[in-house]
């Protein structure tokens, strides 16, 4: 946002930049934060899984943060760039590199050796491990099965390791197919939801965090426009996004506080259309066309509403039965 912008309508900061350094926290989130660390502390393989943009890193970065404070429990986490190229042999130096010093040996080069010379690690460190997975929908199956392993050896060092994974719906799907049954019947599931009725609070509480202390939300947002914005809108990013583009176009058309026309003229069209969806449960038309076992040109003309209707409905059914939520 533009510094004439933000001077106009009193914002001390960006949207964009909010999560970066303020948290809402939900009745819900409140719940998992604290379910979250229990399941930690028990040595658990979990699954944050929740859409795009409700929080899921903030919410890792939130725990950590607490862990870190606590030091009870040592942290480790990937920070691999390239998630799906990601294997075991990654996740196991990401451990040895967050939880080694210059006193310790270097991780071996051998794979017989380094799930060893891990596991005495550990051993050694006589505390609790947790590695934190961030994208992880990401990963391949071979990784997914690898982690139940993995799990499995460092219990040989009498100090509980818990991996903890965030990413998309499509994660969870993934975990429950029957060829998964040995690692997904192990998975705590965390689902994270929209803000569901807490819509118009965490609209309230983004303007209060962005303006000046002694600004009320009604000087820059109509009643009517915060009403439709809560109806459109269900996750942090999409509020973000959007009332940093009515507050854009507000400014370009002169207007003070925001009125239902110009949410009206910059929420998108296709916001909640089926392909959008699809997108944000971590679902591009790659892997619909894995899910579906139909030809990309197929997918595509199925997500525009282009196939007849009867052919539209099988595939439509097909998801349903996989677990995708359409």
């Amino acid at each position: 946002m533009l510094s004439d912008i933000r001077s106009h309508y009193g914002f001390t900061r960006d949207f964009s930049l909010l999560s970066q350094s303020a948290f809402f926290e939900t009745t819900q989130l409140q719940l998992v934060l604290k379910e979250l660390k229990l399941a930690i502390k028990d040595g658990k393989l979990i699954v944050l899984s929740g859409m795009v943009g409700t929080g899921k890193t903030s919410t890792l970065q939130r725990i950590q943060a607490s862990l870190e404070q606590e030091k009870e429990i040592l942290i480790a986490q990937s920070l691999a760039l390239n998630i799906g190229h990601v294997t075991i042999e990654t996740l196991e130096l990401a451990l040895f590199c967050d939880l080694a010093t210059d006193k310790d040996e270097p991780m071996p080069k051998k794979s017989e050796q380094r799930p060893r010379a891990l596991r005495e690690l550990i051993k050694k460190k006589k505390k609790p491990v947790v590695l934190f997975i961030d994208d992880a929908h990401q990963l391949s199956e071979d990784t997914l099965l690898g982690l139940k392993r993995l799990m499995e050896v460092m219990r040989g060092a009498k100090s509980p390791l818990s991996i903890v994974m965030a990413g998309h719906p499509k994660l969870r799907n993934d975990l429950v197919h029957p060829s998964m049954e040995q690692i997904g019947g192990r998975v705590t599931l965390f689902e994270f939801d929209s803000l569901g009725a807490d819509r118009r609070a965490y609209l309230d509480w983004v303007l209060s965090q962005v303006s000046a202390s002694r600004t009320k939300p009604e000087a820059l947002l109509t009643d009517a426009a915060a009403t439709l914005l809560c109806e459109r809108l269900a996750t942090p990013l999409q509020f973000e996004l959007y009332l940093d583009r009515a507050f854009t176009e507000g400014f370009r058309v002169g207007q003070k506080p925001i009125e239902v026309d110009t949410i009206e003229a910059v929420l998108s069209p296709d916001l909640n259309a089926m392909g959008a969806r699809l997108m944000r449960n971590g679902y591009n038309v790659k892997q619909l066309t894995g899910t579906l076992g139909v030809k990309p040109r197929e997918v595509h003309a199925f997500l525009a509403g282009q196939l007849a209707a009867e052919r539209s409905q099988e595939l439509h059914d097909r998801l349903l039965a996989a677990g995708v939520p359409v």
